[in-house]
């Protein structure tokens, strides 16, 4: 069921670029209950930190969590990341909402990596410093913080200093191993008790050796600082081919009970990309102001739910 993908890798430059820039507002998203909720799932709207505006930014500011009456067993979640946090963002707050009670905050900037949530990464940064990691988790002292990045390896990135996979690969994976540890500090230096949940990602038909590569920097630093892996990408790979692309997968159980998640039928198989773009797995095209998904996509559902579940473990874990 897998398609090869001919592209090369100016192809994946040009589809993270057309995220764009991170400034835009979002557009209403449909998302999805959980199978042990209700058929409806109401996401109430948060604030923005964006305060002077009054207006939701949907990750190009920050979304802050609705605290009114909270309980104190209510988680309080953070997710940053890349162009594929913009895209799921709405799905995985309505997720935890409803299925953890969670206090959700959303500042996902498109086109992003590790470094560019760094304090201290120059003006030149995509993420401005309001919204650095350390500063967002010193403000909502959350109990988690999600972290998902495909790991920019075109030198897109200003931070990266021109650093790319294709040429320089040791280079770039110490790097990235270096980031993830120096942000890792920040945000427990920031707030005692934030832990980190590091999302796996799904396939590279490009580079699939560095998907597998980056993940395992991930896996180190997660054991390292004693925090949580969400393995989101298993979510996407095919149940024998962890880490070979596929654009298709058999529909779950879920996807065939809700019609709209399972986008072939009549040969049982859903689609998680777009045949137009093999990294992103939002069901619409890529536009140029970024924005969260805006139709009902199977990857995003996969992935988001891996995530919420790797929330409840963590909850549900037995203290100490």
């Amino acid at each position: 069921m897998s398609r090869p993908w001919t592209g090369g890798v100016l192809a994946g430059l040009l589809l993270l670029t057309a995220c764009g820039d991170p400034s835009s507002g979002p557009e209403t998203a449909s998302t999805p209950s959980s199978p042990t909720t209700a058929s409806t799932t109401h996401q109430r709207p948060a604030a923005t930190a964006a305060a002077s505006s009054g207006a939701d930014t949907g990750g190009a500011g920050t979304r802050e969590p609705d605290t009114e009456g909270a309980p104190a067993q209510r988680p309080t979640v953070l997710y940053l990341g890349d162009s594929l946090a913009m895209e799921n963002q709405k799905v995985l707050g309505g997720l935890l909402r409803d299925e953890e009670s969670a206090r959700y905050t959303s500042a996902p900037y498109s086109g992003t990596t590790l470094c560019d949530y760094l304090e201290g990464s120059g003006e030149d940064s995509l993420v401005p410093p309001k919204d650095k990691a350390a500063a967002l988790v010193r403000r909502l002292r959350p109990d988690f913080v999600v972290l998902q990045f495909w790991g920019n390896a075109w030198g897109y990135t200003p931070c990266m200093d021109g650093i790319t996979y294709d040429k320089e690969r040791d280079r770039y994976f110490a790097r990235y191993t270096a980031d993830a540890g120096r942000l890792t500090d920040q945000i427990a230096d920031a707030a005692t008790g934030s832990k980190i949940v590091w999302v796996l990602q799904g396939p590279d038909p490009i580079t699939p050796d560095r998907v597998r590569r980056v993940n395992a920097v991930y896996e180190r630093q997660a054991r390292a600082s004693g925090d949580l892996l969400a393995d989101a990408g298993k979510a996407v790979s095919a149940a024998s081919a962890r880490y070979t692309w596929t654009q298709y997968l058999p529909c779950t159980a879920y996807e065939r009970e809700h019609g709209a998640y399972c986008t072939q039928p009549a040969s049982g198989r859903t689609a998680l990309h777009r045949a137009d773009d093999y990294l992103h797995f939002c069901l619409a095209p890529t536009t140029s102001t970024p924005k969260p998904c805006p139709v009902r996509s199977p990857g995003i559902l996969r992935i988001t739910r891996a995530i919420s579940r790797a929330i409840g473990r963590a909850m549900a874990a037995p203290a100490g």
